[in-house]
């Protein structure tokens, strides 16, 4: 890591064998797990914590402050898991008082010119496509995969293996298991292949299937689904993920397809 064209701050805790190319800043408050490498003109700001085995690509900022006019300065930081690659230009920014903290899970991919605002959470092995924008407060589970050039609203959440086509833009949350297209940004099926890699079996996928036939398919509005989806059917925890996903919906669920 004794890489002479980068200035490391003594404050910060960078394990052993990190490698760190030319031109890398790295302040104080920082902390950088085993294996991990960081590319040329990364910048790296204070209150930042970076995961084992990462890969982070020339350009990168990481914990800046947050671009929120309510910040005021109080101490928030960056958490990022282990394996997760962080592709060219990709910004991060810290917390405001509002979590404290922004966060991205392990074994996720960031492509390149992806923002990540002030206190979202991003789940586990998410796939977030080039320059795609996270407004502030966005929670995005794990397995999600959010299209190239999308927009996501702040305070949006976008449920456990979704797939978002590219350039989307996100108003409203987005259930789990399902893909998402169209403008406005609707429900168009269930994400089978996604789910299908993932080793949902065919009994699994049909049973997600008929829940969102209740949400999106039989003319019933989004109360009435989940009455009958908890009177007839029986729970499971795909069943119980997405009712509870349905009922703390704080912007309220996507619309059904309507055709042209």
């Amino acid at each position: 890591m004794k890489q002479p064209l980068a200035y490391v701050h003594s404050e910060s805790k960078v394990a052993e064998n990190v490698v760190i190319e030319p031109f890398v800043t790295i302040d104080k408050d920082v902390i950088i797990g085993e294996g991990t490498r960081i590319g040329s003109n990364v910048t790296i700001m204070p209150g930042t914590r970076i995961g084992k085995n990462c890969r982070i690509f020339p350009g990168a900022v990481i914990g800046a402050v947050p671009q929120d006019l309510k910040f005021k300065g109080e101490y928030t930081t960056v958490e990022i898991g282990d394996n997760t690659t962080i592709r060219e230009c990709v910004t991060i920014n810290r917390g405001t008082a509002a979590r404290g903290k922004t966060v991205v899970g392990s074994n996720c991919l960031i492509m390149a010119y992806v923002h990540i605002a002030h206190d979202c959470v991003v789940g586990n092995s998410v796939i977030i496509v080039n320059s795609t924008l996270l407004a502030g407060e966005v929670i995005v589970d794990d397995w999600a995969i959010i299209g190239g050039m999308s927009g996501i609203h702040q305070f949006c959440h976008i449920g456990s293996h979704v797939m978002i086509s590219g350039g989307s833009l996100v108003r409203k949350d987005v259930p789990p298991f399902i893909k998402a297209g169209r403008e406005p940004l609707s429900y168009v099926g269930i994400n089978s292949i996604g789910l299908r890699r993932r080793t949902f079996n065919n009994e699994k996928i049909r049973e997600i299937q008929e829940i969102y036939r209740y949400i999106y398919q039989k003319g019933l509005n989004t109360a009435q689904a989940v009455e009958i989806i908890e009177a007839e059917m029986s729970a499971t925890p795909e069943r119980d993920e997405i009712l509870l996903f349905v009922k703390d919906s704080k912007r309220g669920i996507i619309r059904g397809y309507y055709p042209d």
